[in-house]
């Protein structure tokens, strides 16, 4: 049976339940944001409470935090970097503009941490208020921006690894076809020939670029507004506070965090977030369409391409015996479907912060850590489950490319674009290979047919 304490704040009196380690205005924040059932990322969780740590290390100075109350949040705060009590971080994700509701969870769960090992009892906050000592100089404006921005820059290593991984994937298949010729597509209709090698090197090229563009957003996300108080004009803080909470962030989290040059730029703007979520949609827009590619080239096994073999990790169908699907690649596609969604959603949050403030910010960090671990899940899954065992069914690629009308291209430069043109329509016509044609026009003797077609798709190279 649940017992409770009676807990006060400015709106009156609210029950709390005995073993929460939260306080009143967490209580209230419960009731009133019952709307996913999703409470707060880890991750987050963890960033907001390295910025109380960090505070209440600037904060210890003459006439503002003193010894004990410093050391003590600082040790609260190190139970739950270690893992402890994260059941007490309790908001849902829809919450109060700005995230209020998020912060005083974390403020009341560390004051209480706090007193209970100073002696005193959860729900009377003395010696340490949640308000007073583990809010001191902060404010929910600057806080929360500033546990988004540290989320980000905590995720931000998997996903590039998880780029990484498929890239090299991509780049070890390219090696081992890079003689395995086939037919080039574009429209969807026959094209030149080129290489499964090839088109896989494209795909890892294509992938390194994009990664390269998301790492570039490490800068701009280390740059906090924390310091900014309120409206970011710094009331209510210690001296020197916003540089000394700068400095000991990123002693603590190892990365370069520096203090904005303009706080209530800072404050008011949430376009670093937002410049990372387009390199994140940039990135899923090339996932996406790589992996229709993939879909297609997989397709059959007898009535599509089936050029490529993806690994079965599942039975395909509950009433058709022995089929295999991509669901890989397509579990790929509706994470990066889903991620372009959070993106939009992103971008209209950046842009209704009004005057002094973003209110919706907590949305806005919950879609930006969800599309950041939702694509490092799906291309870490589909490397390991389908790339890594892909398989060419080289037989297929020949069969494809010697009975493509474009093979005719490569007689361009021998017969010119009028006479090779004729030589595809008749090929089209008759079902009869460019190579047939060729020899019995006696345009070409057939292995010198051949070997051009193999140096125009390894090597691009006609002569």
């Amino acid at each position: 049976m649940t017992t409770y304490r009676i807990e006060k704040d400015s709106l009156g009196e609210l029950k709390v339940p005995n073993d929460a380690w939260y306080g009143i205005q967490t209580a209230r924040g419960i009731d009133n944001f019952q709307i996913s059932g999703r409470k707060p990322d880890h991750d987050f969780v963890q960033a907001h409470v390295t910025i109380k740590r960090a505070a209440a290390v600037a904060n210890n100075q003459p006439n503002w935090l003193d010894n004990k109350q410093s050391q003590a949040i600082i040790n609260a705060c190190d139970q739950i970097l270690a893992g402890e009590h994260l059941d007490q971080f309790v908001i849902d994700r829809f919450q109060a503009g700005a995230g209020t509701s998020h912060n005083m969870n974390s403020n009341e769960v560390i004051a209480n941490l706090a007193n209970v090992a100073l002696g005193g009892e959860r729900g009377v906050y003395d010696p340490v208020n949640p308000n007073d000592h583990v809010n001191m100089g902060q404010s929910t404006n600057d806080t929360i921006p500033t546990a988004i921005r540290l989320t980000a820059l905590k995720k931000l290593p998997k996903l590039l690894a998880s780029v990484d991984t498929m890239a090299n994937e991509y780049e070890r298949l390219a090696e081992a076809n890079k003689d395995s010729v086939k037919s080039g597509r574009t429209h969807l209709q026959d094209a030149v020939p080129t290489t499964i090698g090839r088109e896989f090197a494209a795909y890892a090229w294509v992938l390194r670029r994009c990664r390269q563009r998301l790492a570039n957003c490490k800068t701009n996300l280390c740059e906090i507004g924390l310091g900014g108080s309120a409206v970011g004009t710094g009331l209510n803080t210690s001296p020197d506070y916003a540089n000394l909470v700068a400095a000991e962030l990123a002693r603590l989290t190892g990365e370069p965090i520096v203090t904005a040059e303009n706080l209530i730029g800072q404050m008011q703007s949430m376009t670093d977030l937002q410049a990372l979520s387009s390199e994140i949609r940039n990135l899923t827009l090339e996932v996406t369409r790589i992996a229709n590619d993939m879909r297609l080239l997989a397709s059959g096994p007898r009535t599509g391409l089936g050029e490529i073999c993806l690994p079965a990790v599942q039975p395909g169908s509950s009433i058709m015996p022995g089929k295999i699907n991509p669901v890989m690649f397509e579990m790929l596609n509706q994470v990066c479907y889903q991620i372009l969604g959070q993106d939009h959603a992103i971008a209209g949050m950046t842009q209704a912060g009004q005057m002094e403030l973003n209110v919706m910010m907590p949305a806005l960090g919950s879609a930006l850590f969800d599309a950041m671990e939702w694509l490092s899940n799906a291309l870490n899954a589909t490397s390991e489950k389908n790339l890594k065992g892909l398989t060419v069914d080289t037989a297929r690629c020949a069969q494809f490319l010697h009975t493509s009308v474009g093979l005719a291209t490569l007689l361009n430069t021998r017969i010119g674009y009028a006479a090779a043109a004729e030589v595809a329509k008749e090929s089209e016509k008759s079902g009869r290979s460019v190579r047939d044609i060729v020899t019995e026009k006696e345009l070409m003797k057939g292995d010198d047919f051949d070997a051009l077609v193999l140096r125009a798709a390894r090597d691009g190279i006609i002569d």
